[in-house]
């Protein structure tokens, strides 16, 4: 296992070529050192609150940013979202959901439920390339969140 304590970017995603991608434009901007992938919500959601497999680790220790798809196994990306916004200790972690649904009910459910940014894969690869460059960039350097 990564060391859990440096995490940055949790990228949950269950398609292992748009993770692939992704983490490819993060690293070719510095930013992928500190990233861990998750191809299922249930998993993220043990990391975050250190249960499962994470037993024991501090979820107080969060990544910056939560990089969220909506499609995966076993439980959705909203029921992810909900989960992260009902409890105290993962609330202010932006998440970004990064999806290919443009279904006007997800977005919806999705600011409904607090999500920081809804953004729609490009569907071509420059920029998809781009657009996680830019997020990347954005929620690592730019963004301020409380301490």
């Amino acid at each position: 296992m990564e060391n859990c304590k440096e995490v940055e970017i949790l990228l949950v995603e269950d398609n292992p070529y748009d993770a692939e991608l992704t983490t490819r434009a993060l690293r070719s901007k510095g930013l992928a050192n500190k990233l861990l992938t998750f191809a299922d919500g249930v998993e993220a959601l043990d990391f975050l609150f250190g249960t499962g497999e994470y037993a024991g680790r501090n979820p107080a220790v969060c990544p910056k940013v939560i990089f969220l798809d909506l499609k995966l196994p076993r439980i959705s990306g909203l029921e992810v979202l909900e989960k992260i916004r009902s409890d105290a200790r993962t609330k202010m972690i932006p998440v970004v959901i990064l999806t290919s649904s443009q279904e006007e009910s997800d977005i919806v459910r999705g600011y409904n439920l607090g999500v920081n940014s809804y953004m729609v894969k490009p569907v071509d690869f420059d920029k998809f390339f781009q657009t996680v460059e830019e997020l990347g960039f954005y929620w690592l350097l730019l963004n301020k969140v409380p301490n």
